[in-house]
């Protein structure tokens, strides 16, 4: 092999490592500007975007509504990553590895912040009894699979997803290294998915509210535009799962908060009350003729 990289001694960020998010990428944590976090109206303050981790806690907290329960009515900020919004001090304060989702609970005495999108989805299935089953076999089937998605998913997004639609190169090896282990977690979810109705048995749970945004969209074609490439369609119990939970209402709204990509009348840049799905959808704040 010709031009083979070899790694020096020491190795020193370049000046710029290509790529779509390459604007954004640094070998160092921390704020890079001042700015404070906005503060709604309601208890819980999600700050976030319509990426995959995103998608988690808005589901979450319209399914919690859904269900009637008034104390996760929530404001949902929108956080341009891209832009490095995430690295603003306020942001930062609330979440030191400056990813999103972030949600903080102001319910309390002293408010009270939640990072990680898996720890978003058990705190508020703890808090308000719900998504999250209680008797000992189920719970745990319901935290495994919960945690099966936050240790696959890199594989898939920062994985595959990097190299196939972000990379400023293909590079066969990676590619070909993480589609291989992206069809062979497809295969686990489907083989398990042929034998139960959801994750963790018969009801719905968080476990499927942080795999659904992922692999569910993925069956359905709906990531990376990757869905031929991957033959996604053979996955017939992972389709039949995906399509289940995209009926949902709850389902449906949550999507689209934060969301700043596809059709303008699927996106709801931030959401502060439930009447804005009805009156501040981009299609509705711009219309096309």
């Amino acid at each position: 092999m010709t031009n083979a990289y070899v790694p020096p001694k020491v190795w020193s960020p370049p000046e710029s490592s290509g790529g779509r998010f390459a604007n954004i990428n640094r070998p160092v944590a921390g704020a890079t500007h001042e700015k404070a976090l906005p503060v709604g109206k309601h208890p819980l303050q999600l700050y976030s975007l319509g990426t995959p981790n995103g998608v988690k806690v808005t589901v979450m907290l319209e399914e919690l509504l859904a269900l009637g329960h008034s104390g996760a009515e929530y404001d949902a900020w929108l956080v341009r990553i891209n832009e490095g919004s995430q690295f603003g001090s306020g942001f930062v304060a609330a979440n030191p590895n400056s990813k999103i989702p972030v949600l903080v609970d102001h319910s309390l005495a002293k408010p009270l912040r939640v990072f990680e999108s898996g720890a978003i989805l058990v705190y508020l299935a703890e808090k308000f009894g719900a998504f999250l089953p209680t008797a000992t076999e189920k719970r745990a089937a319901c935290m495994s699979w919960l945690m099966w998605q936050m240790g696959s998913a890199p594989f898939l997004g920062g994985g595959f997803g990097h190299f196939y639609a972000y990379a400023p190169e293909k590079i066969q090896y990676a590619i070909d290294r993480y589609a291989m282990e992206v069809k062979r977690q497809m295969d686990v979810l489907d083989r398990h998915l042929a034998e139960s109705r959801y994750l963790a048995g018969d009801d719905y749970t968080i476990a499927d509210m942080a795999t659904w945004p992922w692999y569910g969209q993925l069956a359905k074609g709906a990531l990376y535009e990757a869905g031929e490439f991957l033959q996604v369609h053979t996955y017939t119990h992972v389709l039949r799962w995906a399509n289940e939970i995209a009926e949902r209402p709850a389902a449906k709204r949550g999507r689209m908060v934060n969301r700043v990509m596809g059709p303008p009348e699927t996106q709801l840049h931030e959401r502060h009350d439930a009447s804005d799905f009805d009156t501040k959808t981009q299609d509705k704040l711009n219309p096309t003729t």
